[in-house]
């Protein structure tokens, strides 16, 4: 009679740690995202695109704003990159910093416009404002995130602040100018004037109640 083997307990617990990385990593890949419908614009300044949400979105699509009216609303967007404890007490002593620059209002606003009046109910506008980066030839400065309208609320997402994106799709493996994006960071967003920052009791998100705003703001 054959003596009786035991799995030894390390080996067993390794198996198990395996098994549960492979349900994580096919879990991960099943997960959907949202992707591009439609580029609507792509230069070497601005990359616009709709995407489709993984779930019903109903939003307000489409929106017809004009480019003043966008830019005054861009324009009072301000954040703070949110932060753990006890680094948050530092952040906060700081003050918030405006999105976006007068020059890249100019380059981003008129294909966002013209993105939110082709978007459909279950679409949102996704915008890259770009520029060489630190080393331009591996590397592009992009503040990256997406809009959207949920009537009366303007809702805008902010992922990458002048994050250092790579310039081509794929790369060889090289270390130092990885092929791969950034990871996108949790901003806390605030808005001025900030009577007009309230929460989208649908999405429970702050929002900007944008139709309010602009009958208070004159545009040019």
């Amino acid at each position: 009679m054959l003596p009786q083997t035991r799995m030894n307990p390390a080996n067993k617990w390794s198996r198990v740690a395996v098994c549960m990385l492979l349900v994580g990593i096919i879990a991960t890949g099943c997960a959907r995202l949202p992707y591009t419908t439609q580029v609507v614009q792509d230069t070497r300044r601005v990359f616009v695109a709709l995407q489709r949400e993984p779930k019903p979105a109903n939003y307000s699509h489409p929106v017809q704003l004009k480019t003043e009216e966008l830019t005054a609303i861009l324009d009072g967007f301000s954040f703070r990159e949110k932060q753990r404890l006890p680094l948050r007490w530092f952040a906060e002593e700081v003050p918030p910093k405006q999105i976006f620059r007068s020059d890249e209002l100019e380059a981003v606003v008129p294909p966002i416009v013209d993105a939110l009046q082709k978007a459909s109910p279950g679409e949102r506008v996704y915008f890259q404002v770009l520029a060489p980066g630190m080393n331009p030839a591996y590397e592009r400065d992009t503040t990256a995130g997406w809009i959207a309208i949920h009537e009366p609320y303007f809702h805008l997402t902010l992922e990458h602040y002048h994050a250092q994106f790579p310039t081509r799709k794929s790369e060889q493996w090289d270390l130092r100018y990885p092929a791969l994006p950034p990871d996108p960071k949790t901003f806390l967003l605030y808005f001025e004037p900030g009577r007009f920052w309230e929460t989208d009791p649908v999405t429970d998100r702050p929002s900007v109640e944008y139709r309010e705003f602009l009958k208070a703001v004159p545009t040019k």
